[in-house]
């Protein structure tokens, strides 16, 4: 069975309602906020390797549009909501890399989301096109967001 970008949003997005719901029952521990956060980050990770390894190999238009795809709708999707006072230190899948700085600084943290999922949703715009010079640049501009939000708040593993 062939995954289409859909049914991998209609996956995210049933997960996130879960987690949401979950949440409102309950409040979900520490623990388990980081694990969903940590994964979250890890898919993140595996579709941007994806769509280096089409900029630095054989491109293709369909797999860097299912990563981009990827990308920004976990860039879309409250992340914030999975860094709640209370997780700046602790395990999920490992100690977490969080740094205390993250919790004083919402406005900054606010800040850095949005360049995200900014950057994020045009790389999904430009893929779309199929020109792999305009995709490397605007991947390179996703990067720096990653790269800025893990100078400010994420400590050396």
């Amino acid at each position: 069975m062939k995954t289409t970008s859909t049914s991998l949003l209609l996956a995210a997005a049933t997960a996130l309602a879960w987690a949401g719901t979950a949440f409102a029952q309950q409040a979900p521990k520490p623990e388990t906020l980081i694990k969903w956060r940590q994964s979250a980050f890890q898919v993140v990770a595996w579709n941007s390797g994806r769509i280096k390894a089409n900029l630095d190999g054989e491109y293709n238009k369909d797999q860097v549009i299912k990563s981009a795809d990827v990308i920004a709708a976990i860039a879309g999707s409250g992340l914030g909501s999975l860094f709640p006072p209370g997780t700046e230190t602790g395990k999920g899948w490992h100690d977490t890399t969080v740094k205390a700085d993250l919790f004083a600084n919402p406005a900054k943290v606010a800040q850095r989301s949005a360049d995200f999922a900014k950057e994020a949703n045009e790389l999904l715009r430009i893929a779309s096109s199929g020109d792999s010079a305009a995709v490397k640049d605007q991947f390179g501009k996703l990067q720096k967001t990653c790269k800025s939000c893990h100078d400010d708040f994420r400590n050396a593993n």
